[in-house]
């Protein structure tokens, strides 16, 4: 007889393309780890090797979602001579493409619970992460200006990067426009009118961006 076959590694992956399929093929999350493993034909064992419980999977997936984003912006050679606006307009296009290849899992993940604060709380490692890319951001634009007036608080700057972001993802789910071309209208004016606050440039693009939201958001 020959050698037995391995059994392949259980990996974070396969966990998480495991569940995102049963969401999208059940509209619903898995109940319990013992039917998940049991539909999957994996060990309970195996699951709690690399995961402590379902409710920590979704939460792992937008942290994924944040750390592939970062991956594709670093390996681009020209990032890092962008200005701060650009890499923060690269970034959320980057990350918006990305949510929108994986639309019907997201769309689903936003709607499990009937409170919206409660499909928020899938979101809390991602709002570290996008509050910590923002932070940099604005630390070194800070090192950048000699007048102390003219610096920006870092903490101030992310919280509101981070309502940016959720105002973002909001106008995404809505938006039916042709390859979502009004979102991508919308991260570029979200993000310019941030920066034109922290240069305090003319209030005409804040009052623009005002009536864009209001339009899009309202009428």
């Amino acid at each position: 007889m020959g050698a037995k076959a391995k059994t392949k590694k259980l990996t974070e992956n396969d966990l998480i393309t495991m569940y995102m399929d049963h969401v999208l093929e059940h509209e619903s999350r898995p109940k319990s780890v013992y039917k998940f493993c049991k539909l999957n034909s994996i060990s309970e064992a195996d699951f709690y090797a690399i995961f402590g419980s379902l409710e920590s999977i979704p939460k792992r997936i937008w942290n994924v979602f944040f750390e592939n984003t970062e991956d594709l912006l670093l390996k681009n050679k020209e990032f890092e001579g962008f200005s701060n606006k650009d890499k923060m307009l690269t970034f959320f296009y980057s990350f918006f493409e990305l949510l929108t290849l994986n639309r019907s899992y997201v769309l689903l993940a936003l709607h499990q619970e009937n409170n919206p604060l409660k499909n928020l709380e899938q979101l809390k490692g991602l709002r570290k992460h996008i509050k910590n890319f923002t932070t940099v951001l604005i630390e070194d634009d800070n090192s950048n200006k000699t007048l102390k007036a003219t610096k920006f608080n870092p903490k101030l700057f992310s919280e509101g990067a981070w309502f940016q972001f959720l105002f973002l993802l909001k106008f995404w789910k809505d938006d039916e426009s042709k390859g979502f071309e009004k979102t991508d209208m919308a991260i570029e004016k979200s993000v310019n009118t941030i920066f034109d606050v922290f240069d305090n440039t003319p209030l005409e693009n804040i009052i623009d961006f005002g009536k864009f939201l209001y339009k899009e958001t309202f009428v």
